[in-house]
């Protein structure tokens, strides 16, 4: 179970969930990695089946973030970073941290504010064609740039909203597995990292170490190649809290090299029919972010799309039967990079 905590008044999630399953008297636990806790419940079941210590696992996120006052939201995501030393002593919330990457990168690569909404432009886009994103209305970027300035230079269209909601994803041995479908999907690989607890200590400010780690180790274990990524993956799900976050994992992911992700939004190569079509499930940006739940969407996406049954404008060309998914915790304070196939995995 990926659950955050805190944000819904009950505690036992995961046995409330075992009971309304049916499945009350079977093992059960809660995981938490911040923003990750999703690919981190999905993690741990791949793992315990892996193992042979279960033959079938379910890997449940949830949250119900609006039973708490913004303010308190705000706290609690601010928990996710240092917080003693960052929120209580500097008042420093996730939008300020992304907004340091921001104005960093757009100083560094002179990037401008109409390139971070051209992100929104297009996860609104793809929004409006999922029917499980909780923003179905397309924006343009004029729209983006009038909205009122959550932390310079983010606005409030370059933010991921607060999300109530839940996914649900069903993990099981191979033998199992060909019982009890014709059509699985594979876990290829799990990259997973940890970034500096003290935004101060990090070596730079235009990307995220942990997300680079991360995914070289995911590439490192599926055995593909870092240097022609995009060429090995049809899709990818990208943790886009803040329109820059996903500018910053094309280039931690390798799908652009560093300074250059821009132009993938600049180019519409990111779109359905471009070079790497990325969140068109509308992202974090547009389908939502609950928090422990963003993961195991994550998931259930890239499953649709490996199965060709997304829906219709949003379902992308399956040529080399693999989806990415890369989900961050924090400011990169925790990132799992996913790597989900068609094919069996090798060794």
């Amino acid at each position: 179970m990926g659950n955050a905590g805190g944000w819904s008044s009950e505690a036992l999630v995961p046995v409330v969930v075992n009971e309304y399953s049916g499945l009350t008297g079977k093992g059960a636990f809660r995981v938490e990695a911040a923003c990750a806790t999703g690919s981190a419940a999905v993690k741990a079941a791949a793992d315990a089946v892996a193992a042979g210590v279960a033959d079938i696992a379910l890997a449940v996120g949830v949250e119900k973030m609006n039973e708490s006052p913004t303010p308190i939201v705000v706290e609690f995501i601010g928990r996710a970073g240092n917080y003693f030393w960052e929120f209580e002593n500097f008042g420093l919330t996730f939008p300020g941290y992304y907004a340091l990457y921001a104005t960093y990168y757009m100083q560094k690569y002179g990037v401008k504010e109409e390139d971070l909404c051209e992100v929104a432009v297009k996860n609104h886009y793809y929004g409006s064609l999922n029917p499980k994103a909780q923003f179905q209305r397309r924006i343009t970027v004029e729209e983006c740039m009038k909205s009122r300035y959550i932390a310079w230079p983010l606005k409030l269209y370059d933010c991921s909203p607060i999300t109530d909601g839940a996914a649900a994803v069903i993990l099981a041995s191979e033998e199992l597995a060909t019982k009890i479908t014709d059509s699985p999907v594979w876990i290829e690989a799990i990259g997973v990292s940890t970034g500096t607890a003290n935004l101060s200590k990090r070596e730079d400010y235009d990307g995220l170490k942990a997300a680079r780690i991360a995914a070289q180790e995911a590439y490192k274990r599926a055995k593909l190649d870092p240097e022609n990524i995009v060429k090995q993956i049809d899709v990818a799900d990208v943790h886009d809290c803040f329109t820059i976050a996903e500018i910053m994992a094309y280039e931690d992911l390798g799908f652009a090299k560093r300074g250059e992700g821009v132009k993938l939004i600049r180019e519409k190569q990111t779109y359905v029919g471009g070079l790497i079509p990325v969140n068109v499930d509308g992202g974090l940006k547009a389908k939502g972010h609950p928090i422990g739940a963003t993961g195991v969407s994550m998931a259930v996406e890239m499953t649709k799309q490996l199965l060709g049954k997304a829906e219709s404008g949003r379902q992308v060309t399956v040529k080399n039967g693999r989806g990415l998914a890369h989900n961050v915790g924090g400011t990169g304070h925790y990132c799992y990079v996913t790597i989900y196939s068609l094919s069996k995995p090798k060794g």
